[in-house]
């Protein structure tokens, strides 16, 4: 999966209707560009791939007062939506996603409601769980990385990652339960983080 269609989806669906500025400039803020491919180019690309695949439509909007070419605006279709939720439940149940996506799916998590929130991470969860069962097959972590020779200290790194993701998640969901930020049905989930002056 690819961070980027799921960022600028979502992007898109917060504003109800943008153009590529806003969305940059959302994605900027969050620091996406930081920690996954949303540079200026690819937002402008998927944006334009986007609507060609029929998930997005394009509004031709006034010329720029600068005097460019007119400013493309973009709304997300019924289409856009389900293939927005679809990435989106994905990358929170897949244990294997890099990790630009699953921060992707973390900054829109908000967007299901707080109990499908939960239901997924438990589903992530036991998917980590049955991962690391696999490996635990083949290794012994009690034995240590050498009984494997330096091979063993990928499967530890394996078992340790495993072992780290599944803490992370106990937290997020234990927090989500004890009431922890506003969900959909539950008021504007994204509140302050959103740029400076946007509605």
């Amino acid at each position: 999966m690819s961070a980027i269609r799921l960022l600028v989806l979502g992007a898109v669906r917060l504003h109800g209707r943008a153009h590529g500025y806003q969305v940059r400039g959302d994605l900027e803020y969050w620091g996406a560009h930081e920690w996954s491919n949303a540079k200026p180019g690819s937002i402008y690309h998927a944006l334009r791939q986007l609507a060609k695949q029929g998930l997005l439509h394009e509004h031709e909007t006034a010329p720029s007062t600068a005097g460019g070419p007119p400013r493309t605006e973009y709304e997300i279709t019924e289409a856009g939506t389900e293939e927005y939720f679809r990435l989106l439940r994905e990358a929170l149940t897949s244990y294997d996603q890099k990790t630009d996506v699953k921060s992707a799916a973390i900054g829109f998590v908000v967007d299901l409601p707080r109990a499908e929130a939960v239901t997924l991470l438990k589903e992530r969860i036991r998917r980590i769980e049955h991962w690391r069962a696999t490996v635990t097959e083949h290794y012994d972590p009690a034995g240590g990385p050498q009984q494997l020779g330096h091979i063993g200290e990928i499967m530890n790194l394996w078992v340790h990652t495993a072992d780290a993701e599944a803490e992370w998640t106990h937290g997020l969901i234990a927090r989500i339960e004890t009431g922890a930020y506003t969900f959909a049905g539950e008021g504007d989930p994204f509140t302050d983080v959103l740029a400076d002056g946007t509605p």
